[in-house]
């Protein structure tokens, strides 16, 4: 016994064949792609109609917003009601600027003011939304330019930055079409010192 007991330890165990082991690994590869695949679709499905990152390049919503805070922007409020005044909007540029030269994947980013029928008016360093002056403790400063009065068009809104003397927006081009509207600021997630939700007011 003592000799067949060693003679079973000395012997040679069975190595897996090489196209086992090629195998394996192949498997988990495709298995692997198959994962990034699916995130992949996931991301663009999301980016496509829930949620998309977005960067705010210039100063026209300051205070509110600053040059370079990154945000979250939601898609799916606006299937189930209209824009409200107060509303941060992200919108593909509206005729009028195409026009002058923008192109559609140039988004701008402002503020809802007037919503459609309402009458929007800018004079004496306040806007007036149906002849009543809007309490606005959000602007960098009271605008120094006179506008309207004039009627929002039905499917349009009337949309201003928060700098208001450094923005072009609805004042200088018109009204929006809310079929431009890609979505609603919600989130500001970058900077760090600074993350939170973008509210109303």
């Amino acid at each position: 016994m003592q000799y067949k007991d060693q003679d079973l330890k000395d012997s040679p165990t069975e190595s897996p064949s090489p196209s086992v082991g090629v195998a394996k690994v192949w498997r988990q590869i495709k298995e692997n792609l198959l994962i990034l695949s699916i995130a992949l679709g996931l991301a663009l499905l999301i980016r496509a109609f829930i949620a998309e990152p977005r960067f705010i390049p210039s100063d026209s919503m300051i205070p509110t917003l600053q040059l370079g805070d990154r945000l979250v922007v939601e898609k799916v409020s606006y299937h189930f009601h209209p824009p409200q005044a107060g509303d941060i909007v992200v919108f593909e540029p509206p005729t009028q600027l195409q026009i002058q030269g923008y192109t559609k994947d140039q988004a701008f980013i402002k503020r809802v003011i007037g919503e459609s029928g309402q009458i929007v008016s800018v004079a004496n360093g306040k806007v007036y939304i149906n002849n009543q002056p809007l309490k606005e403790d959000y602007i960098a400063e009271s605008p120094d330019y006179r506008w309207g009065p004039k009627q929002v068009p039905e499917n349009q809104i009337f949309v201003m930055g928060d700098n208001r003397n450094n923005s072009n927006d609805s004042h200088i081009w018109g009204f929006l079409p809310t079929d431009n509207i890609i979505g609603r600021a919600l989130f500001r997630f970058w900077p760090f010192d600074r993350i939170g939700f973008v509210t109303k007011d």
